[in-house]
């Protein structure tokens, strides 16, 4: 057995990358209990593993003392110097103990440790190997649901989709092909565990990176990303190169390149509008397609103002259910009150009209 567990430490070091130093400690550790436990032992002890030999010896380690209170774990200072004239009180005399069949014990707690030692790194592999991919887009396959996640095959990993990070839109069925986006990586003690997302606005970025090279590469660049996952997103972008224009590029030819986004994403509507340093220029941008005639700043606040439109584009600066506004007040992190023209003219009060978008995200 000595030989064969050399061996299989050498082939563990060798094939795992598991160093043979780790695994013995592991194993000492193990051989201390496992002693303890068949031989119902209380005493302090060590076990010594030789790593060219393979041999095992358990010593019961006693401390020299004046007086003998525990036989178990104490020697007196007269039997200390019977052993060695070189004893001092508090020293500590290592006895060997081994019992003559502890080799048996020692196999099956070895064979456990290499084991254990194996599927943690295993795990740590995994761990490693994903730990990459966080916040980056990876392509998964349905494998089964419950009512708290959906579970994506990876390949070696699986990952769980809460169900806050799935598409409401969506209906997800075995060995469908999705993109998620790795929102986490946590190495439990049950091995790697892998959170997905598919409402992430991350997921879009990732997903205009790999469709517009201009945004891969960098001469466009998304500043800023405002979702309500399966049903309407807005993206604001801008150029870093003055001869691209900044809309048109992530568009594409005739909507090509958001049509792809748009159909992974089961059909979630898509504005594209332009980022400008003009805070009143990049809101009433970020109101498309609603017309704005004004945009006035709150002196008391910095983050807030009222932006004015035409009468008849006040339904559709505001959107179905508040939806153009609150998405708009995202993009630009501004509070944005919308009035119709001619409450301005008028210099009416604040009617049901208004739309507060400081509300917080669905």
């Amino acid at each position: 057995m000595n030989k064969e567990l050399v061996g299989a430490l050498d082939a563990l070091e060798k094939e795992k990358g598991i160093k043979k130093e780790i695994v013995i400690e592991a194993l000492e550790a193990a051989l201390v209990s496992a002693y303890k436990r068949n031989y119902d032992q209380a005493q302090n002890v060590e076990v010594d593993f030789d790593a060219v030999k393979g041999n095992i010896k358990v010593y019961a380690v006693k401390t020299v003392v004046e007086e003998v209170e525990d036989e178990q774990q104490q020697v007196s200072l007269e039997g200390a110097l019977k052993v060695s004239r070189g004893y001092e009180l508090g020293d500590e005399i290592r006895y060997e103990v081994t019992p003559q069949n502890f080799g048996r014990i020692a196999a099956q707690t070895a064979k456990q440790v290499i084991m254990q030692r194996v599927h943690e790194a295993e795990r740590n592999v995994v761990f490693e190997k994903y730990s990459e991919y966080e916040n980056e887009i990876v392509t998964g396959e349905v494998e089964r649901q419950d009512s708290r996640f959906i579970y994506v095959s990876l390949g070696t990993v699986e990952a769980v989709m809460p169900v806050a990070e799935q598409m409401p839109n969506e209906n997800y069925k075995m060995h469908d092909r999705i993109q998620v986006f790795v929102t986490k990586v946590e190495n439990s003690t049950k091995g790697p565990q892998v959170f997905v997302s598919r409402t992430a606005p991350e997921l879009l970025k990732r997903l205009f990176e790999k469709e517009v090279p201009e945004i891969y590469d960098g001469v466009v660049e998304i500043m800023s990303i405002a979702r309500e996952a399966g049903d309407r997103a807005k993206v604001a972008v801008r150029s870093n190169d003055e001869n691209v224009d900044p809309v048109g590029t992530a568009v594409g030819p005739k909507g090509q390149r958001v049509q792809v986004i748009v159909n992974e994403l089961g059909g979630e509507n898509m504005d594209i509008v332009e980022w400008v340093d003009d805070p009143a220029r990049y809101i009433a941008n970020a109101l498309n397609p609603a017309e704005v005639l004004d945009v006035i700043f709150d002196p008391e606040n910095e983050r807030s103002c009222t932006v004015v439109v035409p009468d008849y584009q006040l339904s559709l600066a505001i959107g179905k259910r508040g939806q153009n506004a609150r998405l708009a007040a995202r993009l630009t992190n501004y509070k944005i009150d919308i009035k119709p023209e001619s409450e301005m003219t008028d210099n009416a009060p604040a009617d049901d009209n208004d739309v507060d978008t400081e509300e917080t995200e669905d």
